[in-house]
């Protein structure tokens, strides 16, 4: 029975891969689905068994840009001071929670409006909660290779991110309510926008730019609008000396850290896999493969690189070249070369070593690299998928510059006036304590002796 059950399993797995790809349910002469009703759908010996595989996917894809989540918070918490981690930890479970909500209620329906031409512009669409109608268009192959419900929270998952990113620019010293005012409106208002320019069918879709998983419409966006809150908050104190050098703060946890982009390069898996939007074998094995091989190679060249520059074999670069190749192959993990996939990380890896190196010699403090990883390696992607794939190089440079100057100018308005009308920095003096004890009176690790305190 159970040599059976097995056989019976492998039989409706293989034949789920071999249906063609059109939409399942569909006669390929006919003009709209066979079926009228879930129950119908259900009956069709091939389409509905792929319509499972496909959409069982999308869910797992989905769970694992969550488990991103706890990957950035670790992240986070590593690279900065003790004293500071329960505010760090604090805005990250605020930000998945506002991020699907805010989608819920708007986002969703802001950047995915419809075509473009029939029912919205191309630049700007309306957004409105989403519905969840039990309707047969919503369950089967009449809306995609998975339902609406699946498609929702997949895309609710990307959408906390970008402010995520910010998060850890901005970390030690930010109001937290000024930080959760402003996490709000990027993740309802700003994301959404920009996102339907591309995967809205937008202008930019229109015009030919491609950025498959979000190397600019996620990772840039919150890249730029961390470097605009960076420059109107300012460093840590104690960050640039006087006389022009610049002191180090180490973060607390370097193994927090690791695992932390150990987590994020785990996500990936299901950012770029989810992506593809089905379960298709072949497509979803390359991204798999291409998102390792930049991942490595990122991570190798910025060890080696740092190595010749800075004289020691820095760990955090290490971990930011990793991070730096994940986000470069991000926009185009489906449609560049295994090859091509090493050199778009292995340069990334090379690029956030410098970028980090030179934003901090023009005072730009960003205690984990957020803007060079996200925002300068989002660009190289985006443009690398020019260079390595068969998309115009000029259209790529057109589609990220306009999303990351969008992204921020809107966060420099923004914040700017958080700024003016509640402050977006906390006193001298609880930035000393900490904002753990100043912000939410209490410690992470209250039985530890605090260290590397300025």
């Amino acid at each position: 029975m159970k040599n059976l059950l097995s056989a019976l399993f492998a039989f409706i797995i293989f034949s789920s891969f071999a249906i063609p790809t059109q939409l399942v349910g569909q006669d390929a002469e006919a003009e709209g689905p066979s079926y009228t009703t879930v129950e119908e759908f259900q009956e069709l010996p091939l389409a509905y068994p792929k319509f499972m595989v496909d959409n069982l996917w999308i869910l797992i894809a989905a769970a694992l840009v969550f488990i991103m989540h706890l990957g950035f918070s670790t992240l986070e918490t590593g690279l900065t001071r003790q004293k500071n981690t329960v505010n760090v930890l604090f805005k990250n479970v605020f930000i998945i929670c506002i991020g699907i909500l805010s989608y819920a209620l708007w986002g969703f329906n802001a950047m995915y409006p419809g075509e473009m031409g029939a029912d919205w512009n191309g630049y700007f669409a309306f957004g409105s909660p989403i519905g969840f109608e039990s309707a047969v268009d919503n369950l089967t192959g009449s809306y995609a290779d998975y339902t609406y419900w699946s498609d929702f929270i997949f895309q609710a998952m990307f959408a906390a991110t970008a402010a995520t990113i910010v998060s850890g620019a901005v970390a030690e010293r930010i109001k937290l309510s000024s930080f959760m005012i402003f996490a709000t409106l990027l993740v309802t208002i700003s994301y959404p926008l920009t996102g339907a320019w591309k995967w809205g069918t937008g202008w930019l879709d229109a015009m030919g730019f491609y950025d498959f998983a979000g190397s600019t419409l996620v990772h840039a966006v919150g890249g730029f609008a961390a470097l605009a809150c960076v420059m109107l908050l300012g460093p840590r104190n104690g960050k640039y000396l006087g006389d022009g050098k610049m002191r180090p703060i180490p973060g607390h946890s370097l193994p927090l850290a690791t695992i932390g982009v150990f987590l994020l390069w785990l996500g990936w898996f299901g950012f770029n896999g989810g992506s593809v939007l089905s379960a298709d074998p072949g497509l979803v094995s390359l991204v798999f493969v291409t998102t390792s091989i930049a991942a490595a190679a990122g991570g190798l060249s910025s060890m080696f690189c740092s190595w010749i520059v800075v004289k020691k074999p820095d760990l955090s670069m290490a971990l930011n070249g990793v991070l730096a190749g994940l986000v470069g192959i991000t926009a185009g993990a489906d449609s560049v070369s295994v090859l091509s996939s090493f050199f778009i990380g292995a340069i990334a890896g090379v690029i956030v070593v410098f970028s980090i190196l030179f934003f901090d010699k023009i005072r730009i403090d960003d205690p984990v690299g957020a803007v060079s990883v996200h925002g300068v390696c989002g660009i190289w992607g985006t443009l690398a998928v020019g260079i390595f794939g068969d998309f115009s190089v000029v259209t790529q440079l057109i589609g990220t510059l306009s999303i990351s100057a969008f992204t921020f100018v809107f966060s420099l308005i923004v914040f700017g006036l958080i700024k003016v009308l509640i402050g977006v920095r906390v006193s001298k003096e609880e930035e000393a304590e900490g904002l753990d004890i100043s912000e939410h009176g209490i410690e992470a690790y209250p039985n530890f002796q605090n260290v590397s305190e300025y």
